[in-house]
């Protein structure tokens, strides 16, 4: 009986930015559990297509600059029209830019925070409105970081956007939880993924990475599998305003 409140048959998801890393393996597990994926990106997700529709699962390849806000009713225009429906949205499109705070620019301020934070809100503000209309609530997963909860050092605007996102997916839990929309959040570890690749070369970065961690080993777009399923499914239909830290015990230390 559990199991099938994990069971995501009939549903249509919208993952951003899934053409690799972890929203490649967010897309999959969704597929894996019975959803139809709408994939949003910039770049081909020619790789993700194939492991969503060999599941058995129907893929729609939209294309779009998520950093200008005015493509998203439109994205969320066709993901309806092809669906019947909307039921997820996972918000994982998102940048970084590293600099010295002291010598941050404005340009690298304003592209990381207006696509981390202000599209997030948008996206989601549109996808609720879907919602709403349908009758049906629905799921909004967020990504938000490690640095929702922690300074971090030379990412400034990383840092500023994934503290609010953490805040902002609390708020539109409390104003839409009565519409039966649950709003969370997964902040993952440090991932092996194409995006930590020179980290993880690094052997004196990469050995003290690993110290620090519980678990002893750098997560895998497979364990964002779990907790993803988990709050885009009936199973967590109690859980509002949370974010989940998927990170080997990192926080812990």
């Amino acid at each position: 009986m559990i199991l099938q409140s994990f069971d995501l048959a009939g549903k249509v998801a919208i993952v951003s930015g899934c053409d690799t890393g972890l929203g490649q393996g967010m897309a999959r597990a969704l597929a894996q559990a019975g959803a139809d994926v709408v994939g949003v990106n910039v770049s081909a997700p020619t790789e993700t297509q194939k492991q969503v529709q060999a599941l058995g699962r129907r893929f729609l390849d939209l294309r779009a600059n998520l950093a200008d806000i005015s493509c998203i009713e439109g994205l969320v225009a066709e993901a309806k029209a092809w669906g019947g429906r909307i039921d997820i949205l996972v918000n994982n499109a998102g940048i970084i830019r590293r600099e010295d705070a002291i010598k941050f620019s404005e340009k690298d301020w304003d592209d990381v925070v207006n696509l981390n934070l202000k599209t997030v809100f948008f996206f989601s503000q549109a996808v609720a409105r879907q919602f709403m209309a349908q009758g049906t609530g629905g799921k909004i997963v967020n990504v938000a970081s490690m640095l929702s909860f922690q300074g971090g050092v030379r990412v400034p605007s990383y840092t500023a956007s994934k503290s609010g996102v953490m805040g902002i997916t609390r708020l539109m839990a409390n104003e839409w939880a009565s519409h039966g929309i649950n709003v969370n959040a997964i902040a993952p570890g440090y991932m092996a993924t194409n995006n930590t690749a020179a980290l993880r070369a690094d052997e004196k970065r990469n050995a003290a990475i690993l110290d620090r961690i519980p678990a002893g080993r750098w997560g895998s777009p497979d364990d964002l599998a779990g907790p993803v399923v988990f709050l885009a499914s009936k199973a967590s239909d109690y859980v509002n305003g949370y974010t989940v830290a998927v990170d080997g015990g990192w926080l812990a230390r």
